[in-house]
């Protein structure tokens, strides 16, 4: 993303560790399901190194499917007006069809505390970033090579 990254709260480098409600604060999500299933995985990477991976059976229904996971700590750097975060998320916790549908999605922190959630699309009304509606197919290939 690039912007006066100076009206965020981007939160400092800390051990990496799983942690829930990361969306609280600036944090990068990644939804992804099959094309024609219900179930997905949500992922989500904080600049500060710590991450959260789910399943969810069907919409917003946790579920305790698929393979137990520990992703490697994202990485973030900072270029002038740009924050770049990377994660790699393991092949083997992606939806096991293909092709695959993802949504990408961010939740920014301004320092006034207001948050904002941005997305490829928001198909409803308000933001909402587990609806299928606002993911992108991606190629198969792209599941193929990921790690």
């Amino acid at each position: 993303m690039a912007g006066n990254l100076g009206h965020l709260i981007i939160p400092a480098p800390r051990p990496s560790a799983p942690a829930d409600d990361l969306w609280q604060h600036t944090c990068f999500e990644l939804f992804a399901k099959s094309i024609d299933g219900v179930a997905y995985r949500e992922f989500n990477f904080s600049p500060d190194g710590r991450w959260a991976a789910y399943a969810f059976g069907s919409y917003r229904e946790r579920s305790t499917d698929g393979p137990s996971v520990s992703l490697a700590p994202p990485t973030c750097q900072i270029f002038g007006d740009c924050l770049e975060l990377t994660a790699v998320v393991p092949g083997a916790w992606l939806p096991s069809r293909t092709p695959l549908r993802l949504g990408l999605t961010a939740v920014l922190e301004a320092r006034d505390g207001r948050l904002s959630y941005w997305a490829l699309t928001h198909p409803g009304p308000r933001p909402d970033f587990h609806d299928p509606r606002g993911f992108i197919l991606a190629y198969p290939e792209f599941a193929r090579s990921s790690p």
